[in-house]
């Protein structure tokens, strides 16, 4: 008989905050067990990056939204808010996103 090797499963769901914390173009900082994550609402979408600039340790939750992107307040380097592509010097080096899914009044991230 022959065993069929089967894939790992998928990380969990995890509700992060309600969708009414996740105001229109503001940036919101929520905690998970894999470190903060910072929400941004844009157009109507919600999306989730981890909450830290890759050029130093700031927490990108504390800069300002703009044109798809959040920059950092400190140093003014930008991230793609879909892909976390760093868009601005100084940083290189892109953030972490996560998948977004909002549902019965809750925003849930798959924190793989």
């Amino acid at each position: 008989m022959l065993r069929r090797k089967t894939r790992g499963t998928e990380a969990p769901w995890t509700r992060v905050a309600s969708a009414e914390e996740v105001q229109p173009n503001e940036l919101t900082p929520v905690s998970t067990d894999r470190g903060p994550v910072v929400l941004a609402s844009v157009e109507g979408r919600i999306y989730a990056l981890e909450d830290r600039c890759s050029h130093q340790d700031y927490p990108l939750s504390a800069g300002e939204l703009e044109d798809g992107e959040v920059e950092c307040i400190f140093h003014g380097a930008r991230f793609d808010l879909c892909t976390g592509r760093a868009t601005r010097l100084p940083a290189v080096t892109p953030v972490r996103t996560f998948e977004v899914e909002v549902r019965d009044g809750g925003v849930y991230l798959r924190l793989e």
